[in-house]
């Protein structure tokens, strides 16, 4: 496929703008970015906007039941810790997504799905995590996995065994933590079913020392590591990953500047999740000016999940991580491309040049600034995944 007069936003060193802009793209890779005249048929893309791909990096797609009573509740007084220690929040959906088979979580995970390839996203992805148990946090890797085969969208499942510690392990952490690390990990291996492994570390879920444990059990397996870290209070989670070179660590409204010093020198991105922020109606940001100064990356996602972020939509995130957080326009549209890869670890994607993949989205729009502008307005013209148009029209 052959693309002209294009304003490219290759994403590299900011924005990384080209003015009428060439494109091409062969055996799904990028072959060509540049300005230089083409020969052969090409499509004028009558100075639209093209960016990377989306990927949203961070979600909990599959799960059972819903939590709107909860937010309700929380707009009634009720604090997000309250609802969890009475058998709300997570245990919650953990005892809808163990009573749904595995198709029941797959239609109500394709449903969600769609609403977010409807704006661009070309790599998700996925934890586990509402099991707590083996079968059903396989059941959930499972169904993930499936997704990615029954649509256009490259899935990158994370095991999160450690989100909390299950009613029947309310007493015996350390007992749950033998299962995550000596059962579950051992079965999820064997079947392929993870690419990466993540906890929560925090004073309602997994202490530091349950959260070496399960980072101990995922290097043996050479399995990448994340974590939810610093959301409601300052544990040191964050400087924990670092010393596992973590992919990344998410949320960290609470990080302070020793835990950002610590990321920047391990190589990890920071994953800002405003959706959380915004539904949880939390009063401390993240350190963004600290993140800035030690020049770490940052990404955003949706967070994606039935409690704290029902967000569906990327560009929503967009626009919320500039208003709520402080990020810049350009800030934010890394967040969601190159810096979003990073947190996968995947260097084949978020950028437009030669030899990348060519996952590329065309918008209705002039100015990469346009897409973290509006709230509720989607002006995807076009998606290409791997070379070929699999939504939109092009011109």
């Amino acid at each position: 496929m052959l693309f002209t007069n294009l304003s490219i936003a290759t994403m590299i060193n900011g924005y990384g703008l080209i003015e009428k802009g060439t494109v091409s793209t062969e055996n799904g890779v990028i072959a060509r970015v540049g300005t230089e005249p083409v020969k052969g048929d090409a499509l004028d893309c009558g100075g639209r906007l093209l960016t990377p791909g989306f990927i949203d990096c961070h979600t909990h797609l599959v799960y059972g039941g819903n939590r709107a009573n909860e937010f309700e509740m929380r707009l009634n007084g009720a604090a997000y810790a309250d609802i969890a220690s009475a058998g709300g929040g997570i245990m919650s959906t953990v005892r809808a997504t163990r009573a749904a088979s595995e198709t029941q979580l797959l239609e109500s995970a394709l449903r969600r799905l769609e609403s977010l390839l409807a704006e661009g996203v070309t790599t998700i992805e996925i934890k586990s995590g509402y099991g707590l148990d083996v079968e059903t946090e396989m059941k959930m890797l499972r169904v993930a996995r499936k997704l990615g085969s029954l649509r256009p969208v490259d899935v990158k499942t994370t095991f999160l065994g450690a989100h909390t510690f299950p009613p029947e392990f309310k007493e015996n952490h350390q007992g749950y933590v033998n299962i995550v690390c000596n059962q579950a990990l051992p079965r999820i291996i064997s079947e392929n079913l993870a690419d990466a492994v993540d906890a929560f570390c925090e004073g309602i879920a997994f202490s530091l020392e349950e959260t070496k444990s399960v980072f101990k059990a995922a290097r043996a397996f050479n399995l990448p590591i994340k974590l939810h870290a610093e959301q409601l209070s300052n544990l040191g989670g964050a400087k924990l990953a670092a010393r596992f070179n973590a992919l990344s660590v998410d949320h960290i409204e609470y990080l302070d500047e020793e835990g950002v010093e610590s990321i920047s020198k391990s190589g990890t991105v920071a994953v800002l999740l405003p959706g959380a922020f915004y539904y949880l109606r939390e009063k401390q940001a993240p350190p963004v000016a600290a993140l800035r100064r030690h020049k770490v990356p940052i990404a955003i996602a949706t967070d994606l999940n039935p409690g704290s972020s029902p967000v569906h939509s990327l560009l929503a995130t967009m626009n919320m991580a500039c208003v709520l957080f402080g990020l810049t326009p350009e800030e934010a549209l890394g967040g969601v491309t190159v810096n979003a890869a990073q947190a996968l670890g995947l260097k084949d994607r978020g950028t437009i040049a030669k030899g990348q993949k060519a996952d590329l989205a065309l918008w209705n729009v002039e100015r990469p600034g346009d897409l973290s502008y509006p709230l509720g307005f989607n002006p995807l013209a076009a998606v290409i995944r791997n070379g070929e148009l699999i939504k939109g029209t092009l011109p």
